[in-house]
């Protein structure tokens, strides 16, 4: 795959057109950091509502939103409106279907009306899902108040204390002050008290010793790549041991949990019996500090070899990120996979583009079922931080807004540079981090959901993309019919991927590698005035059109998804809000019916240089 074709398109040094803009001060960068975090989920929310009632948003004047169950209007002048959704809108105010003026909007009670908006109008839309439970709509409001009260401290923090530390790796994964700009509660964190948050929020840059528990080896599982550079020759339990800087005591496995999991876990019946029994002992907080990452339970330590993946039961966006056996025992298999040589010709073909590994995984078994296998809450998934690792950088980190202390990490990577640059970096970033994701679905039938949080880009010394990689050991799909050829290489009669129809894993990937990875690109650089957002899905698409030869010779019929996202007219998208208000537990929820999907207008279609 060349790069000529972008020739033209990219070289030329003239400013892009930008959309006009309405004037007035921007309520994101209000000096009230509560004024702020209160718009920053007021806009959320009417980003959710127009997407998933599908409400065109005017290219000025007001946006409208009719209540009409409460005989209310929602009114938002329309700052920007976006091809990406990355709208932008004035003070939201919350008036009288007559015209009468109530005044300025709050957040949970705009959360309030649109849940009761929606839930009503869900009962009779779609029988197949069922009606919205009233206690989901209490529940929405309540996370909407939590996360906007844990947003105004991010924010408040991040305003008295801009300089990020010296490792730019852990900024960008410490930069998502506001979360998912699609979510209506996107920094809610059910059951962590407010005195607890300084040292276990990414966003406040906190760091902690982990807490290590002492637990007869036979209720320990464990299993490693031990070749693996990261594992350097040990077992899981020897590497956590020397992590521990703690002696093992004999016919024990020392094993490390995040302090709040530590302390909430061990009041569970089962580990309770195991702690007075004395076949489970708490040992306390030991060793170095660890830094949580964007992921909030995923460690980083500067100068080692290994992050650390940790349970944790806090309610994070729509699931407690608790690990299952098969998302531990999946974080191997993949890296067996990629040791069998599956994924060797995206690694040829794109040979800047990795996978991180997960190479060693070990949990604490339930005594109480057959095997053990149940989750416990006590297990560690080890990750593999390659010695580059300060060249990479979070997606999500780099397009996150800094309401209030400057413009985005990309947007100042890109300052100063010229419209060139910024079309440049969309060129680079669809060649060596998109397409690579398509080449190994093309090549494997393995999708990666591969959302911004998942996404590393890798950066030269001028802020310029030179490669990306993918981590988690929980997002990999398989189209099941790839499933027989994976099978083969593993001489195994079963996959700890999740097997899926191959349609329901091209929607999956239109959603999380298109919409929410690639047009979050466009989306920033759009925002940040530099570089138009029509220009960026026209780059964006010259790029996917230049792949296409290259996507076909990779496996059977592998352009297919890419011309799907050339040329169909509606695209599968996420419905966070409605998602939400079902209850849904994504975790644990069958993958046909992970969350709320909705046909949405594929912004790509039509798109040209």
């Amino acid at each position: 795959m060349t790069e000529q074709s972008a020739g033209t398109a990219v070289v030329a040094d003239q400013a892009d057109p930008r959309p006009p803009r309405a004037a007035g001060p921007d309520p994101l960068c209000d000096p009230d950091p509560g004024v702020a975090a209160a718009h920053a989920h007021l806009e959320a929310l009417l980003r959710c509502w127009v997407r998933e009632k599908a409400v065109p948003v005017p290219g000025s004047g007001d946006l409208v939103v009719p209540l009409r169950r409460r005989g209310l209007v929602l009114r938002a002048p329309v700052l920007r409106r976006s091809p990406t959704e990355w709208h932008r809108f004035g003070p939201v105010r919350l008036t009288g279907a007559a015209g009468g003026d109530d005044g300025p909007a709050d957040p949970v009670v705009v959360a309030a009306l649109l849940a009761d908006e929606a839930a009503h109008g869900e009962a009779g839309r779609d029988p197949a899902r069922g009606g919205v439970d009233p206690g989901e709509v209490a529940d929405l409001v309540a996370r909407t108040a939590d996360s906007v009260s844990r947003v105004r401290g991010f924010i408040r923090h991040h305003r008295e204390h801009p300089a990020g530390g010296r490792d730019a790796f852990l900024t960008a994964e410490q930069s998502l002050v506001l979360g998912h700009l699609h979510h209506p509660a996107a920094k809610s964190r059910d059951g962590l008290p407010e005195e607890e948050a300084a040292r276990y929020s990414p966003e406040l840059r906190g760091s902690f010793q982990l807490h290590w528990f002492a637990v007869d080896a036979d209720l320990v599982s464990q299993d490693a790549v031990t070749g693996s550079p990261a594992m350097g020759g040990r077992d899981t339990a020897a590497l956590l041991a020397e992590i521990s800087g703690l002696t093992t005591p004999p016919g024990r496995v020392l094993v490390p949990a995040h302090p709040w999991q530590a302390a909430v876990a061990v009041h569970r019946p089962r580990l309770d019996a195991m702690v007075r029994a004395g076949r489970l002992v708490p040992l306390g907080a030991a060793g170095a500090r660890w830094w949580p990452t964007s992921s909030v339970r995923t460690l980083y330590r500067p100068g080692s070899p290994v992050m650390l993946k940790l349970s944790l039961g806090l309610r994070l966006t729509n699931s407690r990120r608790e690990s299952t056996r098969t998302e531990l025992r999946r974080g191997l298999e993949v890296h067996r996979l990629l040791d069998a040589g599956l994924g060797e010709a995206t690694r040829r073909a794109h040979p800047y583009f990795r996978i991180i590994r997960d190479p060693g995984w070990l949990a604490v078994d339930d005594p109480g079922r057959p095997g053990g296998a149940e989750v416990t809450g006590l297990d560690v998934a080890v990750r593999e931080s390659p010695a580059d690792i300060a060249e990479h950088r979070c997606l999500a980190g780099l397009v996150a807004p800094r309401p209030g202390c400057g413009p985005s990490l990309l947007g100042g990577l890109l300052a100063g540079r010229g419209p060139s640059a910024a079309r440049r970096w969309v060129v680079d970033y669809t060649d060596r981090v998109l397409v690579p994701m398509l080449h190994l679905y093309a090549a494997t039938g393995i999708g990666l959901e591969a959302h911004q949080q998942n996404t590393l880009v890798r950066l030269d010394g001028g802020g310029d993309v030179v490669g990306g990689a993918f981590r988690d050991n929980q997002g990999y799909y398989l189209a099941a019919s790839r499933l027989p050829s994976v099978l083969a290489r593993t001489r195994s009669e079963e996959c700890t991927l999740a097997v899926v129809d191959d349609h329901l894993v091209d929607d999956r990937l239109s959603y999380y590698l298109l919409r929410n990875q690639a047009l979050a690109v466009v989306g920033c650089l759009g925002e940040e005035g530099l570089l138009a957002e029509e220009t960026g899905l026209a780059l964006l698409a010259d790029r996917l059109r230049a792949a296409l030869p290259d996507l076909a010779s990779a496996g059977p019929d592998g352009d297919r998804l890419a011309r799907r996202w050339l040329d169909e007219a509606t695209l599968p998208c996420k419905a966070n809000l409605l998602t939400r208000l079902h209850g849904i537990d994504e975790v644990l929820a069958p993958l046909d019916a992970q969350s709320v999907y909705l046909p949405a207008p594929n912004p790509l279609t039509g798109a040209t240089p």
